[in-house]
């Protein structure tokens, strides 16, 4: 049975509102050029998409997925791709996309992305990486903002998804199973699609091709403006099987002001669950067309009782203005502000009556946020090094090394992991403990050092770079 499959989790949400509390580049209000082939939008976008590598500590990782081939990517690049790594404590690492806000690092993506992860680590077109910050989550929504310390970035063009049409062309540029700057193009095949697993967000459709990998990836008009961002798709294989759904940018952009500014959305509610009405439910309840939202629940404590709202009303209008379906008042109620009194036409057992509810604000979500795990060791970047017997030099063909039994802080956040051979640091080779602790206190802090890794028996440099303050070896 088909279902959605998780590059996701999707949500609930609320209609789009002007975007006034981050600063971003808007589309041209003049009337439109003709439409720049694909080739064009992707060199002048690309630099303001980002492959987000994620790492979660702890958790069983039950989305992995077998690839039939892999890419054929360099060592250094292997080390931070999507694989679960087999160590004491178990570590989850994810790859994902987002699209840069401002110059000075603002980055929009998913939630599912970020959410309650221990690091994030951001990679730009040109090959950079840095650190990333989440500020905030909203899950409901799906979006997702983090930050990186960077200034001059190129950012985005963002779009006005309210315009957009079925059939009209879009792309999108993200990292599927970590290919990085993959282009896939399609076009709209609906907008407003509300789906089952997905909550309450008017979904754009498409039939862009996207993949695990690509969670978080902008959906650019044939402009190169954002319009969306990509959130899931419907499959029955964990990979793409025709239709994906994304965000539309006007709702991400309002929830993304919200968790600038404060780290969480405010809604509100009344303490009611609705059901959408369909023409066999409106002809048992006595109405002529089916619209509305049917009420099936009332919370004992909710402002919707004291108001009083009864399971089996049909709420047909709300401040005035006509419920087309529930998915329309639920916005509307989460967008009200709490603490202000509105009108609901309330059709019941044949009438209509007039209600009156007070909005009551909701409860601030429990934090997603994990606060990141405290290195074990003392050496600055998080490593602790075992020195190899003779025979293990012989089974693994080398004459020196040192083994990593556990990876944490700087040296995790660039993917090494126990098991890894550490052969040199810099030109230097290792062979004792106290060869590696040599050479990295004649490192000054805040620089990187380039550590030699042996997996598989391949090789690679991978720099990692010391904390501004680092523990020395006692001498």
């Amino acid at each position: 049975m088909l279902g959605l499959a998780s590059l996701l989790l999707g949500a609930c949400a609320s209609t789009f509102q002007p975007r006034d509390s981050i600063s971003f580049v808007s589309a041209s209000s003049t009337p439109a050029a003709p439409a720049p082939a694909f080739s064009s939008l992707v060199a002048s976008r690309s630099a303001s998409v980002v492959d987000i590598s994620t790492l979660r500590i702890g958790g069983i990782d039950d989305r992995a997925v077998e690839l039939e081939i892999a890419p054929e990517l360099d060592f250094a690049d292997r080390l931070a791709s999507p694989l679960p790594a087999s160590v004491r404590l178990s570590q989850t690492r994810d790859l994902a996309s987002g699209v840069i806000l401002t110059s000075d690092g603002l980055i929009l993506t998913s939630a599912h992305v970020i959410a309650g992860v221990d690091e994030a680590q951001v990679r730009l077109d040109d090959g950079r990486r840095f650190p990333g910050r989440v500020v905030g989550v909203d899950r409901r929504t799906d979006v997702g903002l983090m930050k990186i310390d960077a200034s001059g970035l190129a950012t985005a063009v963002i779009g006005d998804s309210s315009g957009l049409a079925a059939g009209d062309w879009v792309a999108a540029i993200g990292t599927p199973f970590g290919f990085h700057g993959s282009v896939t193009a399609g076009v709209v095949s609906a907008i407003d699609r509300y789906v089952a697993g997905g909550g309450e967000v008017p979904y754009i459709q498409t039939d862009v091709a996207i993949n695990p990998g690509s969670s978080g990836s902008p959906l650019f008009n044939s402009r190169g403006e954002v319009v969306g961002i990509n959130s899931m798709i419907y499959s029955g294989s964990g990979g793409y099987m025709g239709l994906s759904f994304a965000v539309p940018i006007n709702l991400a952009m309002r929830i993304a002001g919200q968790l600038k500014s404060t780290g969480r959305v405010q809604r509100a509610r009344i303490g009611a669950d609705f059901q959408e009405m369909t023409p066999a439910l409106a002809q048992s309840f006595g109405l002529k067309q089916a619209t509305g939202a049917l009420v099936v629940g009332v919370d004992a404590n909710g402002t919707a009782r004291s108001a009083g709202l009864l399971r089996g009303d049909v709420v047909t209008a709300f401040d005035g203005k006509p419920v087309a379906r529930s998915a329309d008042l639920q916005q509307r109620i989460s967008q009200g502000r709490p603490g202000s009194r509105n009108t609901m036409e309330v059709w019941r057992r044949g009438a209509a009556h007039t209600l009156w509810v007070v909005l009551s604000e909701e409860p601030a979500p429990r934090s997603t946020l994990r606060s990141s795990v405290a290195a074990e060791w003392g050496d600055g970047l998080g490593l602790s090094l075992g020195e190899l017997t003779s025979g293990q030099r012989q089974q693994l063909g080398v004459d020196g090394g040192l083994m990593v039994r556990e990876a944490s802080g700087a040296a995790r956040s660039e993917g090494i992991r126990a098991g890894d051979l550490i052969v040199a640091v810099n030109d230097t080779r290792l062979e004792r403990v106290e060869d590696f602790q040599r050479s990295l206190s004649a490192v000054s802090p805040g620089r990187s050092v380039a550590l030699l890794v042996m997996r598989d028996r391949r090789l690679a440099y991978v720099p990692v770079r010391l904390p501004e303050r680092v523990l020395k070896p006692a001498s």
